[in-house]
């Protein structure tokens, strides 16, 4: 066994295989979004999805302040969408989405879209763990999922 560190760590997780999601807001008419893959559900009663942001993220302020969100699983077609909403000053201006009644944006084409509401917040390690209450969904059976594996998109 290696001992650990964060390099190490971080190669050990890759080895996970995860979907990947845009989380996504609005706030004060802007849209936000944020690529995630720390994405998971955690209770069927009552439908509950967790996902978590680095507290050095130059969105968590804006996500913190949100009480809805979006989130959406991203097809393996969305790669383009993964690698726009990674980058620190996303472009909504080619991506193809509608409007919940909430305000958030869902995606399209996703393999699947929650629309959630933020229920409580966790601060552990060097991320906040946010805890989402499931109010509706949206699912596309024909589409198969963006993998994040080993570092690459599958």
């Amino acid at each position: 066994m290696k001992k650990i560190s964060k390099e190490n760590f971080k190669k050990t997780l890759s080895t996970f295989a995860t979907g990947i999601t845009v989380v996504a807001t609005r706030n004060n008419s802007i849209l936000y979004g944020k690529t995630i893959n720390s994405f998971s559900a955690l209770s069927l009663s009552p439908p509950l999805v967790l996902f978590s942001l680095d507290k050095k993220s130059s969105k968590l302020k804006i996500f913190k302040e949100s009480k809805t969100v979006s989130i959406n699983i991203l097809s393996n077609k969305q790669e383009m969408i993964s690698n726009n909403f990674a980058k620190k000053n996303p472009d909504w201006k080619n991506i193809e989405y509608d409007v919940l009644k909430n305000g958030n944006p869902i995606i399209k084409n996703c393999v699947s879209n929650l629309d959630c509401k933020i229920e409580d917040k966790i601060k552990k390690g060097d991320h906040i763990i946010f805890i989402c209450k499931v109010a509706h969904v949206l699912n596309n059976n024909k589409l198969q999922p963006l993998i994040y594996y080993n570092s690459e998109f599958y």
